[in-house]
């Protein structure tokens, strides 16, 4: 499921616009993106939580070349998924 397809299926749940709908998602998106740049953890109860991993630098290689190569460090999201979540997609039959 892409962006697109998400915001149609709020349009439909909700008996909104498409438009609206896709205001919405795109409004979530963002401050789930602001909350994450803040360093802030988020948390959806029975879904799932994100949160920001600090990498640090370290010495790779260059795949074609085998040279060693300086890789900064990082900041990256994680998202952990919640128990309730994990149990609906697991189910057996």
């Amino acid at each position: 499921m892409n962006k697109a397809e998400l915001a149609l299926e709020v349009a439909k749940r909700a008996k909104v616009s498409q438009k609206v709908a896709k205001v919405v998602v795109d409004a979530v998106f963002d401050e789930m993106e602001k909350a994450l740049r803040k360093g802030e953890r988020i948390e959806v109860r029975g879904f799932g939580s994100f949160v920001i991993r600090n990498y640090g630098s370290y010495q790779g290689r260059n795949p074609k070349t085998g040279e060693a190569v300086s890789v900064p460090p990082k900041k990256l999201p994680y998202f952990k998924v919640g128990k309730d979540l994990k149990e609906r997609v697991d189910l057996k039959g």
